[in-house]
Protein backbone atom coordinates (compact mmCIF):
# COMPACT_ATOMS: atom_id res chain seq x y z
CA UNK A 1 0.00 0.00 0.00
CA UNK A 2 0.73 3.37 -0.34
CA UNK A 3 1.03 5.58 2.10
CA UNK A 4 1.24 9.76 2.13
CA UNK A 5 2.53 12.00 5.40
CA UNK A 6 1.90 15.82 5.03
CA UNK A 7 3.75 18.80 6.33
CA UNK A 8 3.26 22.34 6.21
CA UNK A 9 -0.23 23.10 7.11
CA UNK A 10 -0.74 26.08 9.77
CA UNK A 11 -1.92 29.40 10.69
CA UNK A 12 -1.34 32.00 8.25
CA UNK A 13 -2.69 35.75 7.78
CA UNK A 14 -4.71 36.92 4.39
CA UNK A 15 -2.11 37.57 2.00
CA UNK A 16 0.58 35.35 3.26
CA UNK A 17 1.72 31.89 1.78
CA UNK A 18 2.03 28.45 3.01
CA UNK A 19 3.87 25.47 1.11
CA UNK A 20 2.73 21.61 1.97
CA UNK A 21 4.32 18.67 1.42
CA UNK A 22 3.35 15.15 0.89
CA UNK A 23 5.52 12.16 0.70
CA UNK A 24 4.79 8.54 -0.62
CA UNK A 25 5.68 5.47 0.01
CA UNK A 26 6.10 2.72 -2.92
CA UNK A 27 7.39 2.65 -5.80
CA UNK A 28 7.95 5.68 -8.44
CA UNK A 29 6.31 3.84 -11.05
CA UNK A 30 3.16 3.22 -9.59
CA UNK A 31 1.75 6.42 -9.03
CA UNK A 32 0.13 7.79 -12.03
CA UNK A 33 -0.63 11.17 -10.55
CA UNK A 34 -0.73 13.05 -7.48
CA UNK A 35 -3.12 15.84 -6.05
CA UNK A 36 -4.23 18.40 -3.32
CA UNK A 37 -7.94 18.21 -2.24
CA UNK A 38 -9.23 20.79 1.05
CA UNK A 39 -12.57 20.30 2.53
CA UNK A 40 -13.80 23.18 4.46
CA UNK A 41 -16.46 22.84 7.02
CA UNK A 42 -20.13 21.61 5.70
CA UNK A 43 -18.58 21.66 1.95
CA UNK A 44 -17.87 18.60 -0.05
CA UNK A 45 -13.94 17.82 -0.89
CA UNK A 46 -13.01 19.54 -3.95
CA UNK A 47 -9.52 19.44 -5.89
CA UNK A 48 -7.24 21.87 -5.99
CA UNK A 49 -4.15 20.87 -8.17
CA UNK A 50 -3.30 17.88 -9.08
CA UNK A 51 -0.05 16.65 -11.35
CA UNK A 52 0.58 13.63 -13.47
CA UNK A 53 4.10 11.68 -13.48
CA UNK A 54 4.84 13.78 -16.85
CA UNK A 55 5.06 16.65 -14.74
CA UNK A 56 1.21 18.27 -16.31
CA UNK A 57 -0.84 20.44 -13.71
CA UNK A 58 -4.49 21.67 -13.18
CA UNK A 59 -5.76 23.82 -11.19
CA UNK A 60 -9.13 24.47 -9.31
CA UNK A 61 -10.37 27.92 -11.09
CA UNK A 62 -10.24 29.48 -7.95
CA UNK A 63 -6.90 28.52 -6.92
CA UNK A 64 -4.97 29.49 -10.67
CA UNK A 65 -2.56 32.04 -10.56
CA UNK A 66 -2.17 32.03 -6.93
CA UNK A 67 -1.13 28.16 -6.04
CA UNK A 68 1.48 25.59 -7.56
CA UNK A 69 1.64 22.73 -7.45
CA UNK A 70 4.83 20.35 -8.28
CA UNK A 71 6.98 17.15 -7.95
CA UNK A 72 9.86 15.53 -6.72
CA UNK A 73 9.46 12.50 -8.60
CA UNK A 74 12.52 10.08 -7.05
CA UNK A 75 11.17 11.18 -3.80
CA UNK A 76 7.45 10.03 -4.37
CA UNK A 77 6.81 14.05 -2.94
CA UNK A 78 4.48 16.70 -4.04
CA UNK A 79 3.69 20.18 -3.39
CA UNK A 80 1.36 23.42 -2.68
CA UNK A 81 3.01 26.01 -3.09
CA UNK A 82 -0.01 28.50 -1.70
CA UNK A 83 0.77 32.42 -2.50
CA UNK A 84 -1.80 35.18 -1.37
CA UNK A 85 -4.30 32.86 0.46
CA UNK A 86 -7.78 34.05 1.22
CA UNK A 87 -10.12 33.49 3.92
CA UNK A 88 -11.80 31.35 1.88
CA UNK A 89 -8.81 29.11 1.83
CA UNK A 90 -9.29 27.84 5.03
CA UNK A 91 -10.23 24.00 4.69
CA UNK A 92 -8.35 20.54 5.82
CA UNK A 93 -6.08 19.80 2.88
CA UNK A 94 -5.66 16.15 1.45
CA UNK A 95 -3.04 14.68 -0.25
CA UNK A 96 -4.43 11.99 -3.22
CA UNK A 97 -2.07 9.71 -5.10
CA UNK A 98 -3.38 7.48 -7.78
CA UNK A 99 -2.21 4.30 -8.90
CA UNK A 100 -1.40 2.87 -12.19
CA UNK A 101 -3.89 -0.26 -12.42
CA UNK A 102 -1.06 -2.55 -13.42
CA UNK A 103 -0.13 -1.93 -9.43
CA UNK A 104 -3.35 -1.93 -7.93
CA UNK A 105 -2.80 -5.36 -6.29
CA UNK A 106 0.16 -4.10 -4.68
CA UNK A 107 -1.19 -0.91 -3.46
CA UNK A 108 -4.17 -0.46 -3.73
CA UNK A 109 -5.94 1.89 -6.35
CA UNK A 110 -4.94 5.50 -4.52
CA UNK A 111 -4.02 6.28 -1.28
CA UNK A 112 -5.25 9.47 1.05
CA UNK A 113 -3.06 11.59 3.72
CA UNK A 114 -4.50 12.38 7.21
CA UNK A 115 -5.04 15.96 5.97
CA UNK A 116 -3.33 18.78 7.51
CA UNK A 117 -5.41 21.87 8.80
CA UNK A 118 -4.93 25.54 6.91
CA UNK A 119 -6.24 28.25 8.32
CA UNK A 120 -6.21 31.82 7.16
CA UNK A 121 -7.05 34.76 9.21
CA UNK A 122 -8.94 37.95 8.37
Amino acid sequence: QVQLVESGGGLVQSGGSLRLSCAASGSKLSISAMGWYRQAPGKQRELVALISSEGTAEYADSVKGRFTISGEKLRNTAYLQMNSLKPEDTAVYYCHAQIRPFYYSTYGRDAWGQGTQVTVSS
